[in-house]
């Protein structure tokens, strides 16, 4: 047998063979390392990734230091990548450009000259004709490179050393957050303020039992470089950052400016992440001038609505943005009688002036080990990190010192031989070793000597040499007390991150005030209506109730699925077959004079799914959600309930299993009785039917044998049940009292007994 075959049939061959199952594995493991660890996530010390922080070293190694002259881009990426980074040119000046753009980082820590982008989604120019160098902030990532702080490793291949991280004199990561996708993680995190972020570490050194909630005072939330406003209340931010993800609701901030004659326009200056002016354009221009979606003949109701309120209160908007105002959109009414409130409504409901902003606070830790944080991890394992670098930093300090102190010893001796010492030079053929064997000196101070010029010898002034001593050793005590008492190494941390914070910080620009997402109200007549629906998902909607159900007609091959009683101000739920839940207001739906819609048209479905099951009721109205293989669940359709047309994931099928048709839950019901197809029955009590607003798969209301299946269950009240079925050849009912299923009773996830009835195909229907 070959090697080849050896390997795909997965037989062991020689020790150098190994299965293709394995090399694949193994190779797809270090591949997704590679780009976890070397590429996508920041790390919780210097807060970057790897080519960040090979771009930051460069052009320290460069001199490319604030206030020195800046070189040309392409000159900072060809050092980065012959020397450190063996990756696309492109990918590394796009990393630089991003460092560089005060509208992507809250604190830049690249200072760039040229054309470096905007926030419209403009890209910068060719690295040949930008110039960069390193701004002031980016001193507290490199000052202490030189002083033993961290560890250094050889690059790619093997010429150069690069370090393995930057000393960090802040918490890099919260000030200008991160974004990455990795292979199985992705991390999202905001920025924050220098001043907030410096406090919280600060008090977390002096009082390390903190409780969350006044930490998070301290840190409110994100501040983004663009300003803007955050809406989430302060328990979903406090919620977020405690859990480490989350998505908050942000929206730009606006003012009104006053004009001749009564006339006014909206003037908008600041706008939330990942919004731009040209991109609020470009949807207030698919607004007014809809586009037919692909598979449509004409404009849905949605895009009809929206084109009519937009050019209802919209007179003109134009984006004044320029060198004196980073954002300055302004938007004029058709009139200066529309509600101010009301027009700005519109515009956050439609536009991305008001958004979510996504938070993942997942990041490598200080083990090594990527995986989500909360805040209060994330400052602790910073701490931890700043307070290993002082510590290295203070022992490198202290080894320099000492060897100068031992320098300066020799020296003293020399002094105080001078005459003595120039003749043993002068007399011996080996005078390091005459040197050291007169004046017992060591190595060190022997070569000190005989490096310094005989002038310097001649030179030497004692008083000089001891004031120096004197202060070396002041200052090794102080490094030696450093090391030896943890509370001194922690006041010189908080007064560093104090001076620091002091140096760099500045104003919060992000406002943070708890405001209601804008909606576009539909007023809609509260009134009794009737919603019709197909098997084929044809919707309509009838006024009033109490319609004969025969005087319905439907589309050759339809037929009716359900109808349900309700008001116009109620909403319709379809459940797709993969569990996913979409709403439809019951007030938009087509009259019943045609044959009504789809609900396709109305929603968004994902490729290859179907509507299998659709409901309508108030939103308080609760409804069990079974599944044939027993699990189940109840929610209310408030639960389910969703402004995106693309709906949300609700309910967890188990594979292969089929959800039931929802049923119902009427005021008066206290019991749920079940029916197999194998004919076992359980009647349990309401109560043990967990309800779940989230959604989920449920629990087990019914205990199955293998091949068999969940039929029927219905929620009846204390006045029992009916039976319904065909009892030789004609069709008969048999009502069973509560009393009469005592012997059905148990308790959820049992599998009942056999029913014990005569008639065939029986349906069960509840007595009210």
């Amino acid at each position: 047998m070959s090697e080849l075959d050896t390997i795909l049939n997965n037989e062991p061959g020689d020790d150098e063979t190994i299965t293709l199952g394995h090399y694949a594995e193994q190779a797809y493991l270090d591949y997704a390392v590679s780009v976890v660890k070397g590429r996508a996530l920041p790390d919780v010390g210097d807060g970057q990734k790897p080519v960040q922080r090979r771009i930051l070293y460069a052009m320290n190694e460069m001199g490319l230091r604030a206030g020195a002259k800046p070189v040309k881009s392409a000159r900072v990426v060809g050092d980065v990548l012959g020397k450190y980074h063996p990756h696309g040119d492109q990918a590394a000046y796009d990393a630089l450009v991003r460092m560089a753009q005060s509208f992507s980082l809250r604190y830049p820590l690249v200072d760039g000259q040229g054309n470096f982008g905007s926030r419209d989604g403009d890209g910068a120019a060719a690295m040949r004709y930008t110039e960069a160098r390193l701004t002031p902030i980016a001193a507290l990532l490199l000052d202490e490179l030189d002083e033993g702080t961290v560890d250094f490793t050889p690059n790619y291949d093997g010429s150069q050393q690069e370090p393995q991280m930057l000393p960090a004199r802040l918490p890099v990561m919260l000030l200008n957050g991160a974004s990455g996708i990795a292979v199985g993680m992705a991390t999202e995190i905001p920025s924050h303020n220098l001043r907030e972020v410096a406090q919280a570490c600060v008090t977390l050194l002096k009082q390390p039992k903190i409780s969350n909630e006044e930490l998070h005072a301290i840190i409110p939330g994100p501040d983004f470089s663009g300003g803007a406003q955050i809406i989430s209340s302060r328990d979903e931010i406090a919620a977020i950052y405690a859990g480490g993800k989350g998505s908050l609701k942000a929206r730009a901030r606006w003012i009104f400016e006053e004009m001749a004659r009564g006339q006014w326009q909206l003037v908008v200056t600041e706008l939330p992440p990942n919004a731009s002016g040209q991109k609020v354009l470009e949807e207030i221009e698919e607004l007014t001038n809809p586009k037919v979606k692909s598979g449509k003949k004409s404009l849905t109701a949605d895009q009809q609505n929206n084109k009519a309120s937009m050019l209802a209160m919209l007179d003109a908007v134009r984006d004044e943005s320029g060198k004196d105002a980073a954002v300055r959109l302004v938007f004029e009414p058709k009139s200066s009688r529309i509600d101010r409130d009301e027009f700005v409504n519109l515009l956050l409901a439609n536009t991305s002036m008001e958004s979510s902003v996504p938070v993942n606070l997942v990041c490598i830790g200080i083990d090594g080990r990527p995986r989500q944080r909360d805040l209060r991890t994330i400052l602790e394992e910073w701490l931890v990190f700043r307070t290993q670098t002082v510590t290295r930093r203070s022992r490198h300090r202290l080894d320099r010192v000492l060897d100068r102190i031992h320098v300066l010893e020799g020296r003293m001796l020399v002094y105080l031989n001078i005459d003595e010492v120039v003749q043993t030079i002068r007399d011996s053929d080996e005078p390091r070793a005459a040197l050291m064997t007169r004046f017992n000196l060591t190595e060190r101070q022997a070569e000190d000597i005989l490096e310094m010029r005989l002038r310097q010898l001649a030179r030497l002034e004692g008083i000089k040499i001891e004031q120096e001593l004197e202060d070396k050793r002041q200052e090794q005590l102080k490094l030696q007390d450093l090391l030896d008492n943890p509370s001194a190494l922690k006041r010189l941390i908080i007064k560093e991150i104090e001076a620091d914070a002091k140096k760099y910080g500045d104003d919060r620009r992000t406002v943070i005030e708890e405001a209601e997402r804008a909606i576009i109200e539909t007023k809609v007549v509260d009134e009794p209506v009737t919603v019709i629906v197909s098997e084929k998902g044809w919707l309509r909607s009838r006024q009033g109730h109490g319609h004969d159900t025969n005087q319905f007609n439907f589309k050759s091959g339809d037929k009716l699925y359900a109808t349900y009683e309700c008001r116009s101000t109620d909403t319709l739920i379809g459940i797709g077959d993969n569990g996913r839940v979409y709403s439809v207001a019951v007030g938009g739906l087509p009259s019943a004079r045609g044959d009504g819609q789809p609900i396709t048209s109305m929603v968004d479905l994902e490729s290859g799914t179907h509507i299998i099951h659709i409901m309508a009721g108030p939103s308080d109205s609760r409804w069990l959600l079974a599944q044939i293989g027993g699990l189940g669940f109840s929610a209310r359709i408030s639960d389910m309930s969703s402004r995106q047309k693309a709906g949300k994931q609700f309910i967890t099928l188990e594979k292969g299993d089929v959800l039931m048709r929802p049923v119902p839950l009427f005021e008066d019901a206290k019991y749920l009785a079940m029916l197999s197809v194998g004919g076992r029955f359980l009647v349990i009590e309401l109560s043990e039917v967990k309800s779940l607003s989230g959604g989920g798969r449920g629990t087990i209301l019914m205990s199955l044998d293998n091949n068999d299946k969940l039929d029927q269950l219905i929620p009846i009240s204390e006045q029992g049940l009916t039976i319904s079925g065909i009892y030789r050849n004609r069709q008969v009912d048999e009502i069973l009292a509560l009393g009469d299923l005592q012997e059905y009773i148990g308790k959820r996830a049992r599998k009942g007994k056999q029913l014990d009835v005569r008639m065939k195909q029986a349906v069960l229907f509840p007595v009210i």
